[in-house]
C-alpha cells in the first residue's frame, strides 16, 4: 500500500465559532452536511452514504476548537492517519475559518480535496453562510 500524503486546507467560513462546533463534533451535525446519516456509539461514529457505512473513531476533541477521527479501516491496518476538523479564529479580524487535515493516496489528492470543498460548501448551504 503507498503511502499517503497529509493535505490541510482552509475554508473560510461565516459562522460562530460555538455554532460551527456542533456540526463537525455531533451525529446531528454531522449528518446535516458531512453524510445522510450518523451515528454515535461511545467514541464510535458510524457515517452512511447511499446506503454504505464507514465507522471511525474519535481520537479527540476540544470543545468550541476541533475533533479529530480516524477511520476503522485505517486503524486496522495499523494506519496513523486521520482527519481532522479545526476552527480557527483570527485574532485580529475575528474571521473565522475551518481548518482540515487529511491524508489520501498522491493520485486521487485532487479528488481528496475536491471532496472537502463539496462537503464545506454543503456545511455552508445549512449555515446560511455562503
Amino acid at each position: 500500500m503507498d503511502e499517503k500524503i497529509r493535505f490541510d486546507i482552509e475554508f473560510p467560513i461565516h459562522a460562530s465559532p460555538q455554532l460551527l462546533y456542533q456540526y463537525i463534533a455531533t451525529p446531528s451535525g454531522l449528518s446535516e452536511w458531512f453524510a445522510d446519516n450518523v451515528n454515535l456509539r461511545g467514541n464510535l461514529f458510524t457515517f452512511i452514504w447511499d446506503g454504505s457505512e464507514e465507522q471511525a473513531k474519535l481520537l479527540n476533541k476540544k470543545s468550541g476548537e476541533r475533533v479529530k477521527f480516524r477511520w476503522l479501516e485505517d486503524e486496522e491496518d495499523d494506519q496513523s492517519y486521520y482527519f481532522e476538523i479545526r476552527i480557527q479564529v483570527d485574532e485580529i479580524t475575528k474571521d473565522v475559518s475551518l481548518m482540515v487535515t487529511d491524508f489520501s493516496e498522491e493520485d486521487e489528492l485532487d479528488e481528496a480535496k475536491m471532496l472537502w470543498t463539496n462537503q464545506i460548501s454543503s456545511l455552508k448551504q445549512v449555515l446560511g453562510s455562503i
